[in-house]
């Protein structure tokens, strides 16, 4: 939910003109993440969770590329980009560490 509430913080100050590109594709790969854990851990199995727990890892994934192309498109600042790099990586980890935890 904290990397939602950046992405939307940091995608206001965008050029208007990205408002059905970028802007749209960022805000929708972050809302997958919270999403996809919400569903997966939502009655049911632990393979149709991992599942949902690899669907938000590629949104992730998605959303880091992203990120990176808006700091090099000039959409965002350094400080900007780190402090959205980090909350990526952040929930990578805690994905990740979950999804392994389910396939043990």
């Amino acid at each position: 939910m904290n990397l939602v509430e950046r992405v939307y913080a940091v995608t206001q100050n965008f050029p208007s003109e990205e408002k059905f590109g970028l802007i749209s594709q960022m805000r929708r790969a972050a809302v997958s993440v919270p999403s996809n854990i919400a569903e997966g851990a939502a009655d049911r199995t632990t393979n149709q969770f991992a599942n949902f727990l690899s669907n938000a890892l590629g949104s992730l994934a998605e959303l880091d590329t992203q990120v990176e192309l808006s700091l090099r498109l000039g959409f965002m600042n350094e400080d900007e980009y780190r402090s959205v790099s980090e909350v990526i990586d952040r929930s990578k980890g805690l994905v990740f560490g979950l999804r392994k935890s389910l396939r043990k």
